[in-house]
């Protein structure tokens, strides 16, 4: 009897364990919260901003969010960067909503179309999609024909409900492909919406009316409230160290005086033998110029190359190849163009010429302008670093004779003066010479003589003889 007891005890304890797993299961359930990623996009639409998007998507599939959803503010940008974000968007598996916190106009229309859900502050708008150039000119039909069809196909992909009444067959579309076409090219007529020759832009309640938006929002809070989300946790991308780096480095002040750095070591380097500090320099601000530039999309492979050769061509000029001619011409012609080109985004080649030609510009305007700096405030702190009394790089001291110091020629250098010799090495401006099968240590007095160039002594100070290149030479 005892045992039979026992059996039924088995099946209860069973049940009531099961029922403790239910419960734990459900309270897990309760308490888990939906979790919302969130990110900006509050400035000009560009490559920093596709980044920052393929970043934040990233991590919200890493974390498995449930939402994502972007802060909007912009008045537009890049059309290739924006089409990106677009493409992200539509083939993500996460819902995406945005929030319009006053403007999303041109490139920022197309993105908010491809989100799953918009919502708008109460007084935004959206829409005026046109593209346009650096100068706010519209750029030639073929490019707003693919911005059309880009924000049409982005209309469409949202879905449309086919109404079959009698033999009538109605499609309403989600968002109507029309009204976004007619964000783009004024010609398009939309009945009761826009009229022709004027670019739409639509405000937050006709928004809402025509379907492009979901309702009005105060705040991301409010958003998501609209939107049905409840008990929430909000997660916000955070702008790495890296990002705020290559966003510090990538303005045009900073690009200037990296190019001067650049500029600055070189000539430094060419004025001392060997390999020193002035090349170090050169080497890491021409790494601090390119990386942030390749990484940000603007300099291309082709672009770093050309600068490289540039560099080498200009050295085998100075170090192998007497003269200056051919190779370091070129080589001075394809380190500027290296430097210019990779200041300016590809994509506007295939734009519009004449938004290139603006881009190219103000690009070589501004290396142009930091070589020329550069090069004049090495002229400068070269005059004072070896000849002002400020600095301790050459010695000051007179020894006067009434002292009881007296000079010596320990090697009969000053019999030299006035005569003929052959440059055994470059001086550039230090090097050996040779005068009677006697070879002598030599600075050039006037430029860079090259070896085997004819050369006269002028003077003899201090043990060191000075030559100019001579007129038979």
């Amino acid at each position: 009897m005892k045992k039979l007891k026992y059996f039924q005890i088995i099946p209860l304890m069973l049940f009531l364990f099961s029922l403790q797993e239910s419960f734990a299961a459900e309270n897990d359930t309760i308490i888990k919260k939906t979790l919302v990623y969130k990110f900006d996009i509050k400035k000009d639409i560009a490559e920093p901003v596709w980044r920052v998007t393929k970043e934040s998507f990233e991590e919200a599939t890493a974390l498995e969010a449930d939402y994502i959803i972007i802060h909007m503010n912009t008045y537009g940008g890049m059309v290739n960067s924006a089409d990106s974000i677009r493409t992200k968007i539509l083939n993500s598996k996460i819902p995406v909503f945005v929030f319009i916190d006053n403007n999303a106009a041109s490139a920022g229309a197309l993105i908010s179309i491809a989100c799953d859900s918009i919502y708008m502050r109460p007084g935004g708008s959206i829409g005026a999609a046109t593209v346009v150039n650096q100068k706010g000119e519209q750029v030639p039909d073929k490019y707003q024909s693919f911005m059309r069809s880009t924000m049409r196909a982005t209309a469409e992909a949202h879905g449309k409900d086919t109404i079959i009444k009698g033999s009538d067959t109605l499609i309403t579309w989600h968002r109507n492909p029309s009204i976004a076409e007619a964000m783009v090219d004024p010609s398009i007529y939309v009945e009761n919406v826009s009229d022709t020759g004027k670019v739409l832009t639509l405000t937050a309640e006709e928004a809402i009316k025509l379907g492009f938006c979901e309702g009005l929002a105060e705040n991301i809070d409010d958003a998501l409230k609209h939107a049905g989300v409840k008990n929430y946790e909000l997660k916000e991308y955070i702008p790495t160290s890296l990002d705020k780096i290559i966003h510090f480095l990538v303005n045009p002040l900073i690009s200037g005086i990296l190019i001067m750095i650049i500029i600055g070591g070189i000539y430094y380097e060419l004025q001392s033998p060997g390999i020193g500090f002035p090349l170090g320099a050169a080497a890491v601000a021409a790494l601090l110029y390119f990386a942030p530039l390749y990484l940000e999309g603007l300099a291309e492979h082709w672009e770093l190359l050309l600068f490289l050769v540039g560099i080498i061509l200009i050295v085998v000029e100075i170090f192998a190849i007497p003269g200056f001619g051919v190779a370091g011409v070129s080589g001075i012609i394809l380190v500027i163009t290296g430097l210019t080109l990779s200041l300016v985004d590809n994509i506007v080649f295939q734009l519009d010429i004449k938004l290139a030609i603006d881009a190219l510009v103000k690009a070589l305007f501004i290396v142009l302008v930091s070589i020329f700096m550069s090069l004049t405030l090495s002229l400068i702190l070269t005059k004072q670093l070896f000849t002002s009394r400020k600095f301790k790089f050459a010695l000051y001291s007179v020894q006067e004779k009434e002292l009881g110091f007296v000079g010596v020629d320990a090697a009969g250098q000053k019999k030299n003066i006035g005569k003929t010799g052959i440059a055994v090495t470059i001086l550039r401006p230090a090097g050996k010479i040779e005068i009677d099968d006697n070879m002598y240590d030599a600075i050039s007095e006037v430029g860079y003589i090259n070896k085997g160039e004819k050369i006269i002594v002028v003077k003899d100070e201090a043990g060191q003889l000075y030559v100019v290149k001579s007129q038979d030479s």
